[in-house]
This record gives C-alpha cells, sequence and structure tokens, in this order.
C-alpha cells in the first residue's frame, strides 16, 4: 500500500533515536518540573562527585521552554577551592570542570606562577539563549542546557588577578604559559574549548561545553 508522505514522516518521529526528552516548549514558557527517570549516565556521575569527595546538591529536571531544559544536573557547594558564578551545572560538566580545577589550574599556578589559586572566576553556566558570535544559522547554546561554563579569571593566594581580558595576551610569559597551560587541560577533559583566539565573542574568557565536537581553539 502506498503511503503519504506525511505519514511516513510521522511512522519515522515515532521511531526515531534514543533521546527520551520530553519536546521544546515555546520561548517564554515558565518553567515546569519534569517527571523523568534519571539516567543510569546521571547516577553514575553523581557517584563519581560523591566519591572524590564534592559536596553538591542534585537539581530538578526543568523544562524553560524555547528549547532549554536543565537534565541531570547539579548545584556544587563545596569542590576544594572556591568558584564564584556557578549556578546549575549537568552533572558531567561538573565533573570535568572539577578535574581541571584540582589537575589542572591548582598545579599550574602553583608551578608556573609560584602561587596557590584561591578563588576560580566565572561568567555562569545555564542561560537560555543561543549561540553568540557566529553568523551561522541560530542555534542553541550549550549553555541552554547547563551544559557549558564560562571562566573569567583567577584570584592568587599573592593578591595578584589573572583574567583573561587583560591577561591573555600578556607580555608576562609565566603569565601567559599559565594561561596556556591551562587551556590545553581543558582540552583533554571538555569536547568544546573557547578561547579568545577563537573569536572576538570570546575575548574575556574561556568558554568550556561538555559535548564530543573535540574542538579546542
Amino acid at each position: 500500500m502506498k503511503r503519504s508522505p506525511l505519514l511516513l514522516a510521522l511512522l519515522l518521529s515515532a521511531c526515531g533515536g534514543g533521546d527520551n526528552r520530553p519536546p521544546p516548549r515555546p520561548a517564554g514558557s515558565r518553567p515546569v518540573t519534569l517527571n523523568i527517570p534519571t539516567s543510569s549516565e546521571t547516577k553514575a556521575c553523581f557517584a563519581d562527585l560523591s566519591r572524590i569527595g564534592v559536596r553538591y546538591s542534585p537539581l530538578p529536571d526543568r523544562d524553560f521552554g524555547g528549547g532549554c531544559q536543565v537534565i541531570g544536573a547539579v548545584q556544587l557547594i563545596d569542590v576544594g577551592l572556591p568558584v564564584s558564578g556557578i549556578k546549575s551545572m549537568r552533572c558531567g560538566l561538573a565533573r570535568a570542570f572539577i578535574g581541571w580545577a584540582r589537575s589542572g589550574v591548582a598545579p599550574a599556578a602553583r608551578q608556573i606562577l609560584g602561587s596557590d589559586v584561591v578563588r576560580i572566576e566565572t561568567m555562569g553556566t545555564y542561560a537560555c539563549r543561543n549561540v553568540v558570535g557566529s553568523s551561522a544559522t541560530p542555534r542553541l547554546s550549550g549553555h541552554g542546557t547547563a551544559n557549558a561554563v564560562d571562566i573569567s579569571g583567577f584570584v592568587l593566594a599573592d593578591g595578584r588577578r589573572v583574567t583573561i581580558q587583560q591577561d591573555w595576551r600578556s607580555v608576562d610569559p609565566a603569565v601567559n604559559l599559565f594561561l596556556r597551560t591551562i587551556r590545553a587541560s581543558a582540552c583533554k577533559r571538555f569536547g568544546t574549548v573557547l578561547s579568545p583566539d577563537y573569536n572576538a565573542a570570546h575575548y574575556n574568557h574561556l568558554h568550556f561545553e561538555d559535548d564530543r565536537a573535540n574542538f579546542c581553539r
């Protein structure tokens, strides 16, 4: 029997993919709590955070409209190093961020700058918006699913403050090496790492995203 194109489209949509997320709702909708089971991947991530001694609080799965959904996220409470500006983060992003902060940033500051980092400063995590600084077709940013974090600077125990905006092209070779070293460390842990070398939109921060893009610039 010959099927109409509409019927074929409906059949294909019914069979598509293993992503069981609810379909996106209109932008501007009131956030709603989603009644969906916690995935095995997220449960394993929660266990990883507990095992490495991170204090965190699991957050309810929520749909904010416009395609922005925060699923499998946590609020980090204590990672062993003060971090400003972070709110909800998908657990996989939080796990990668903690590894970078503890094993990338902390030793690099001590060895290269001769001082401990006492605070990592960020420009936040979740924000329901599209990618900025691109002429391509608008698409949802990783921030729209709490799957990205922007790093703006570092405060050192000796009182220095190293920022991406002011110091990315520093004439101080130690500062320059420190920032390139922590970017290289991030590229081993995150799927997407964007710096001021990527485009003008990232002149003041490093953008880290927990995806599989394998893009570091």
